[in-house]
């Protein structure tokens, strides 16, 4: 290998004298005219789904009364909420015992056999005094867009308050909206740990594939036939 490292150095150094430098002050105003517009059409989908949902979110004190709280899954830990998705349903019971909603629709992965979100979700609001015939499982509830894809066409959602961290709230807003549901949605509280740095970077990139299915509207992994368990709940 020794006898080879001055050739892969060599060709290492002739790659290297390929990638020029502008030479000329055109040259660096074009460069860095194509970095803004790559810059620019990189950011437009954040951009986008901040201008939609952000007029919308509210806190648990001042949303809008709608028929419905949507609280989105978040991990479990041992079969339990984890503290992130706890949160949300704290918010939500607070929704619930306030009046502003009167059902609670609690979407997540059910994916596999070991893994049940909606009902760990449930048990959590039943323990935390949410009647049991008030809240309504979705099981097919794998990503933002097939939640709210989902919540419309499924479960018949028209009007509802939306549970999240803040950082993840607008974009289910802007697809709920287009979705088809009109929402107002509660931005729940996180502590600045590592998770809640994972989650606000993972969003910039989660706002193309957004963009995408707001534009193109596809259908959920698993759409399926209508349920009644909203409209029953809310009677």
């Amino acid at each position: 290998m020794r006898g080879q490292e001055p050739g892969l150095i060599g060709r290492i150094r002739s790659g290297a004298r390929r990638v020029r430098l502008p030479r000329t002050r055109r040259g660096w105003r074009l460069a860095y005219q194509a970095v803004v517009a790559v810059t620019v059409l990189a950011l437009a989908p954040a951009t986008w789904m901040n201008a939609t949902g952000g007029p919308r979110v509210r806190t648990v004190a001042d949303a809008p009364a709608a028929p419905v709280a949507v609280v989105f899954g978040a991990g479990l830990w041992n079969g339990e909420p984890s503290p992130y998705l706890a949160h949300r349903l704290d918010a939500a019971a607070a929704l619930y015992t306030r009046g502003t909603v009167r059902a609670i629709l609690v979407t997540g992965d059910n994916s596999t056999h070991d893994y049940d979100e909606p009902d760990a979700m449930r048990g959590y609001l039943v323990r935390h005094g949410v009647p049991a015939r008030k809240i309504v499982g979705d099981y097919a509830g794998f990503d933002t867009w097939d939640s709210c894809s989902r919540a419309h066409r499924i479960f018949g959602v028209k009007r509802a308050v939306l549970v999240s961290q803040g950082f993840h709230i607008r974009r289910a807003l802007a697809l709920c909206e287009a979705a088809g549901i009109d929402a107002y949605g509660v931005g729940v509280a996180a502590t600045h740990d590592v998770t809640w740095a994972y989650g606000g970077v993972r969003e910039i990139f989660a706002a193309g594939k957004a963009a995408a299915d707001a534009a193109l509207r596809p259908d959920p992994r698993f759409l399926g036939p209508r349920e009644k368990g909203v409209a029953e709940a809310l009677r």
